[in-house]
């Protein structure tokens, strides 16, 4: 039973050959998420809810840190709120789902289930702001959502996901800009810090941008297969929601004006980007400040003396040291099949102790990113094992940063822009003059979408459109998306 076991890890496609095929057998064999029984809903098992949790709580930290409360608001939304801003009900009402019935009775009123919680902070807030003096209220919660997808894929789109949504509102616009693009840096520096993800940031053009949004901020990653994902967004609406919601305040001379307002957030989606940036061959590839175990112990020929002994021993100390440690004893399955297993699950490192390595006072090792060998002295492991999971997330982000560097290609052309899609696989580059008409040709010729743009003034590559050659506004980060 055991060795028809161990070839488990055969039945996972081959990367190169079928990206999305690898990407749904890894995620489904290393026990992370199975298909929920409604069409597009998963079941986020515990190895990747623990990802989730570990996710969750160092992003938590930043966003408290940077002067926001936490709080929860009710999934449920009235139809009439949602219906208060054009624009907004436009841009979900495609996705919304709804709510007709409650028990036998039919509702006179039809209640939306949370597409995105806009709509009922800003009632709220229109119930507790009366002066400057409350302001700025800083919001955030974690929660779920659900958009009724018609393509899904677990952890990319799905019909309800997990996500954190911040909502703030301030007497200035000066205040709301800088919000925004605080909680746009706080997103790139925690997913480069903790995820080992290097990000595109910019700013989304008008079609792009957030329903509702007078401007759209975005983090952008670069999967393995050259594909785009948006995994986090920052929107500033300035009076927009607050004039349709009526959120004034008393300024200091007395004066009632309305607020502005900004919101911002990522989803569950950054546990697809971490598994289709660092994964290979054999698996996931785990960055080790989300790793649910950041070390496995594996004992080799454990019925010989003093091994299980020593392994149990290790465990302690490193758990005594804050590292997050799995001792596999199982004694139903072999060495092989463990090792298999561990890799497939992404650990980022496996310590081994065998007879002979006890006789050498030492473990021997194996770093997931590299598959590097080495052995390791138990004298002072716990800082060893530290030092070398460090090291393991500033190799995995050095490595995504040289793949993000070597898949973007500036062009100047409609021509190299497609050889570049198309062979080159990844960011494009290229000069846009800000009419929508040139965005929608380029994604009708080449499905490339505009991911965001740069807001250096002193970032050009030409200074015509690579479109129709008139005078360029913007340079644009182009792709093929998820």
């Amino acid at each position: 039973m055991a060795k028809k076991q161990e070839s488990f890890v055969e039945f996972i496609a081959n990367p190169k050959v079928d990206f999305p095929r690898w990407y749904t057998d890894v995620i489904l064999q290393s026990q992370m998420v199975d298909y929920g029984p409604v069409h597009g809903t998963m079941v986020i098992r515990p190895y990747g809810y623990r990802i989730w949790e570990l996710l969750q709580a160092q992003l938590n930290e930043r966003i408290i840190a940077t002067g926001h409360e936490n709080a929860y608001f009710p999934l449920f939304i009235p139809e009439s709120y949602l219906r208060k801003e054009a624009e907004h009900i436009e841009g979900f009402a495609p996705e919304v789902a709804w709510v007709t019935q409650g028990g036998d009775e039919v509702l006179t009123e039809r209640i939306v289930v949370r597409p995105t919680s806009e709509t009922i902070f800003c009632a709220m807030y229109s119930k507790w702001v009366q002066s400057w003096r409350d302001l700025p209220m800083k919001l955030n919660q974690w929660a779920n959502v659900v958009r009724w997808e018609k393509t899904t894929r677990p952890f990319l789109r799905t019909s309800e996901f997990l996500w954190q949504e911040g909502h703030t509102i301030h007497a200035t616009p000066e205040e709301a800009e800088e919000e925004t693009m605080l909680m746009l840096e706080v997103y790139r520096e925690f997913c480069e810090s903790v995820l080992a993800i290097p990000m595109v940031t910019g700013r989304k053009t008008e079609k792009e941008k957030f329903a509702g949004a007078v401007s759209t901020f975005s983090i952008e990653a670069l999967m393995q297969d050259g594909k785009a994902l948006q995994s986090g967004t920052s929107h500033n609406f300035a009076q927009h929601f607050s004039k349709v919601f009526d959120i004034k305040f008393q300024n200091k001379e007395g004066q009632e004006e309305y607020v502005y307002e900004t919101s911002w957030g990522v989803s569950t989606r950054l546990i697809g980007a971490i598994v289709m940036v660092h994964g290979d061959e054999r698996g996931l590839v785990l960055p080790p400040r989300v790793a649910p175990h950041q070390v496995v112990i594996v004992p080799v020929a454990a019925h010989k003396g003093g091994v299980s002994e020593a392994c149990e021993a290790l465990y302690e100390r490193l758990t005594k040291a804050g590292i997050r440690v799995k001792l596999d004893d199982r004694d139903t399955v072999s060495p092989g099949f463990k090792f298999n297993e561990w890799e497939l699950k992404g650990v980022p490192l496996r310590l081994e102790i065998g007879p002979r390595d006890l006789e050498k006072n030492q473990a021997y090792c194996l770093r997931r990113d590299t598959l590097e060998k080495f052995n390791l002295s138990l004298d002072d492991i716990e800082d060893s094992v530290k030092e070398i999971l460090d090291s393991i997330h500033d190799t995995m982000l050095e490595k995504a940063r040289a793949f993000l560097a070597a898949h973007t290609f500036d062009a100047h052309s409609l021509e190299e822009m497609q050889d570049r899609l198309d062979n080159g696989r990844g960011y494009v580059r290229a000069m846009w003059c800000g009419d929508q008409a040139c965005e929608d040709k380029i994604k009708e010729l080449y499905s490339a979408t505009s991911r965001n743009y740069s807001t250096d003034p002193n970032d050009h590559i030409d200074d015509v459109c690579v479109c129709c050659g008139r005078k360029a506004q913007h340079l644009v980060y182009w792709a093929r998306a998820y």
